[in-house]
């Protein structure tokens, strides 16, 4: 049976507190690549972003037991061949995990390339792991912690992925860090905010979002097959609507239900498969079924089609899948693959023919990377690939 849940953790998620939480969750998770990875975006603007993945990959390899792959994505401005590997890896993997950082700049980031869409998909066959600055991006709205703390701004909220009521039906901002006693002698709980600008900002909130707290070294699994909610870790999770406190300690359960109803609020629509989306979905199964002529078709005719922000970033997802195919030396290079080039060298006189030189420019550069070689002359394009 898919282990399908989605887990916030308010901080440790690193630390030897989480190491028996990270195993339970991944011995649901087939080993494999590209089956477990995580994304670096919200440390991607720090000079030692680096330093960071290798911690992490550290961690999960000696702590954990588990090999995960590191899925790069670290500004709005890397190349559309970046993002398309890094959509491609999102919608194969199984679990994908996301921890510190800034979550206005994962936020941004992701929402600005078209991933931010994305990142639900895993929930339709595993599990979604976000940790710190990452948990506070899966609600409805998310505190922009660096901005008030740090910068001194006035209270208030930014847009989140919302990925809790897409996948649960509940409507909350979620704050990690809860309990945070850094400050001594100032109030730093509530992610930093302290009390009184956490009572300001729930003000703020529609009347049917309530506040979702978990404290540091502590987290809670969502499971999306039972309704189940487990608290793990050394704290608690707090639910928070106006004076009224639910509070559910660390080895306690509760549901989905029951926190709805304690909350009076009505649960919002679960939306896993994203329609829009349908068409990519189609190319994305004829590739997993091998069915790779039928998977260009339905490409051509995606690009003919005018696409938003994250559609385009989808069929650049496509593009570097077709591309692997290409460069696998387990094929018959003229025979097999021969036939898929010249239909992405069509796409790509199709997109030139439109103007559309993203589309353009991310076909060859793929192709490029691959070591195929494009000759444009007036009467068309020919190519040649090294054989390995």
């Amino acid at each position: 049976m898919v282990s399908r849940k989605l887990v916030i953790m308010g901080s440790g998620e690193t630390s030897p507190t989480m190491v028996t939480p990270h195993q339970q969750i991944l011995k649901d998770i087939p080993s494999g690549p590209g089956t477990a990875i995580f994304l670096d975006t919200p440390f991607g603007f720090q000079e030692n972003f680096e330093e960071l993945s290798t911690r992490i990959a550290d961690y999960f390899h000696s702590s954990v037991g588990r090999e995960i792959e590191a899925v790069s994505l670290r500004s709005a401005m890397d190349s559309p061949a970046t993002v398309a590997r890094a959509i491609d890896s999102i919608r194969q993997a199984r679990w994908i995990f996301a921890g510190p950082g800034s979550p206005t700049y994962a936020l941004r980031t992701w929402k600005d390339t078209g991933l931010g869409t994305h990142l639900g998909t895993v929930l339709d066959k595993g599990t979604l792991v976000f940790a710190s600055a990452a948990a506070l991006t899966v609600g409805t709205h998310t505190v922009p912690v660096y901005e008030i703390y740090k910068v001194g701004q006035d209270p208030f909220w930014i847009d989140g992925l919302n990925l809790l009521e897409q996948t649960t039906g509940l409507r909350a901002a979620v704050i990690p860090h809860f309990d945070n006693a850094e400050g001594g002698t100032h109030d730093t709980r509530f992610c930093y905010i302290g009390e009184r600008r956490l009572n300001e900002m729930e003000q703020m909130l529609p009347e049917d979002v309530f506040i979702l707290g978990v404290d540091e070294h502590t987290g809670a699994s969502f499971d999306i097959e039972t309704g189940e909610v487990l608290v793990f870790g050394r704290g608690t999770m707090t639910v928070k609507k106006g004076q009224s406190q639910m509070i559910v300690k660390s080895g306690e359960a509760t549901s989905i239900d029951l926190l709805v109803d304690f909350t009076k609020t009505k649960r919002g629509s679960i939306n896993l498969t994203h329609t829009e989306f349908a068409d990519v979905e189609v190319v994305e199964h004829l590739l997993d079924q091998g069915n790779v002529t039928e998977a260009v078709d339905a490409l051509l005719q995606l690009d003919e089609l005018d696409r938003d922000l994250e559609t385009r970033a989808t069929v650049h997802a496509l593009i570097t899948r077709l591309g692997q195919i290409a460069a696998s030396p387990r094929v018959d290079i003229q025979a097999v693959v021969g036939p898929y080039i010249e239909a992405l060298l069509q796409a790509r006189q199709s997109a030139r023919s439109g103007g559309r030189w993203d589309d353009a420019d991310s076909i060859r550069n793929q192709l490029t990377e691959l070591k195929v070689t494009i000759k444009d002359s007036s009467e068309g394009s020919t190519w040649e690939i090294e054989s390995s």
